[in-house]
């Protein structure tokens, strides 16, 4: 049987289910991907289930398809949280109540403007990926606009018009997508879209003044479906199928900055749970994020693949490859950013300990080369700041970051296929790079001995922003490791354990 109102099971998973099911509708969401369902909406049905926020979640999906197995499940979804916390293993299975109804845009777009007329609507969420906050020339009075600014745009167009521009009457948005500064990007281009549609001024001041565009992190890890017979495992112990069911890792971090009254009161589901966070300035959670778990992502990705491991979870299995991490991460990324935009050396250690935690979740299949796509430019925005701040606190270079440098160098050395395509073996493996500076890497390596190969690698500006070698050692520091790799032949663990 599938899960939905009528399943007599539900009780078992939402005791209170009759309760929620009549609860207000306070959210309008742009986007059904995992990450708003195993995150944003984690956290909004968590606060239902303790009488806290109530209110319930109109979705909007823009995409191609319709919203049938959301409709026959009443919006109704298992999340299965999985991983590891303080060293014990969690596994958590939870039906999730928060959404009401999922409206297509391109076949509901009347019923979704009608929900600007709801005064208890009271939050905007997206997730529409970065490139789903961009300018285009859109025109808000089609059905539905093309782009998700149009899209907010006309719905905000809707709601003035239908509370004739009250105060009282502006919304919470809260984009999520990646970026840094989402919702101040967001608000330029919905101010620029009402320009570009001849917009009144006081459709605009209303806009600025009493709509609250707060910029937002969110952290999860949200695979999304388990394997097919992992699936089946779960449906047979729930007792009903899902076709909405998803996975996330145990930890979740939503950072919300604004310091406004209406916002805080706004945000009462933030109260259910210690992983949403208002703050102030939320720069510091961005940096700890970007510092202390995609900077040694990236920095062991190819010393990963280079040691004949494919996923994070089987190499963190490894008593060689976790010491190296777990160094790298206290002992120099750790102290590194300490100081840096006020976060403190036990505060980053603290961190840390929990990244090791998330990397070592057995549940996750997580594979080194995915994280290797763009490898060059999340080495520059991920790593070189972390480089340049042990610099500024040490003259000697970080041997544990070379290191990862130095494997970096190694994976992208690559030939070109037929189809031109850059081609790396590792392993005994080929693979083929995903990155957009593949070609430069390629050139640099055409007859290069390693010492000049490393030395004209770090100085490429177009590659780091600036020149790498002129700090102090660090050249020669990479060469020495890129040297030990070369000698290791095609499996590196041999050379790793004499590192750490």
């Amino acid at each position: 049987m599938q899960l939905s109102k009528q399943n007599p099971l539900l009780h078992n998973y939402i005791p209170n289910s009759e309760a929620i099911f009549q609860l207000p509708e306070k959210v309008l969401q742009f986007g059904t991907g995992v990450l708003l369902r195993g995150l944003c909406d984690y956290f909004i049905d968590k606060a239902n289930k303790q009488n806290v926020f109530n209110g319930r979640i109109v979705v909007v999906k823009s995409t191609d398809g319709d919203a049938d197995a959301f409709e026959q499940q009443d919006g109704l979804y298992t999340h299965l949280v999985r991983g590891i916390e303080h060293g014990k293993t969690i596994d958590e299975t939870i039906v999730n109540a928060s959404i009401s109804r999922v409206l297509s845009a391109r076949q509901q777009w009347t019923d979704i403007l009608q929900c600007a007329a709801n005064p208890q609507m009271q939050i905007i969420i997206s997730n529409t990926t970065e490139v789903g906050i961009t300018f285009i020339e859109d025109d808000v009075k089609a059905t539905p606009p093309k782009s998700f600014p149009g899209k907010l745009l006309a719905f905000l167009f809707e709601r003035y018009k239908a509370f004739t521009g009250s105060e009282d009457s502006g919304m919470v948005i809260i984009p999520t997508e990646l970026i840094v500064n989402n919702a101040d990007k967001l608000k330029e281009i919905v101010i620029a879209l009402a320009r570009f549609n001849n917009l009144s001024e006081d459709f605009i001041e209303w806009i600025e003044c009493h709509n609250y565009f707060c910029n937002s992190l969110v952290d999860r890890i949200v695979p999304g479906k388990p394997a097919a017979g992992e699936k089946q495992a779960v449906e047979t112990k729930c007792g009903f199928t899902d076709e909405l069911l998803l996975m996330s890792e145990v930890y979740c971090l939503w950072a919300i900055e604004s310091a406004k009254e209406k916002v805080l009161n706004t945000l009462s589901f933030s109260t259910g749970d210690k992983g949403v966070v208002l703050a102030h300035d939320i720069t510091k959670f961005r940096e700890l994020k970007l510092r202390l778990l995609n900077g040694p992502h990236t920095l062991s990705c190819s010393i990963g693949v280079l040691c004949g491991f494919d996923t994070v979870k089987q190499a963190m299995q490894d008593e060689i490859f976790y010491k190296y991490i777990h160094d790298l991460m206290m002992n120099e990324i750790a102290p590194a950013v300490t100081d840096d935009v006020n976060i403190f050396l036990a505060e980053a250690k603290l961190y840390a300990h929990e990244v090791l935690d998330r990397f070592r979740n057995p549940f996750l299949e997580h594979k080194w080369l995915s994280i290797t796509l763009q490898y060059s430019s999340k080495m520059l925005m991920r790593n070189v700041p972390n480089i340049l701040n042990h610099y500024s606190k040490h003259n000697s270079p970080p041997k544990l970051m070379a290191l990862g440098f130095a494997a970096y160098i190694r994976f992208m050395h690559s030939e070109v296929n037929e189809l031109g395509q850059y081609v790396v073996h590792a392993c005994g493996k080929p693979y083929i790079i995903n990155d957009d500076k593949a070609a430069l890497i390629h050139r640099h390596y055409e007859r290069k001995e390693t010492l000049a190969l490393v030395y004209e690698v770090l100085a490429d500006e177009m590659l780091w922003g600036r020149d790498l070698t002129k700090l102090f050692g660090f050249a020669d520091m990479v060469a020495a490791h890129l040297f030990g790799i070369i000698d290791a032949g095609d499996n590196i663990k041999a050379y790793l354990a004499t590192q750490v």
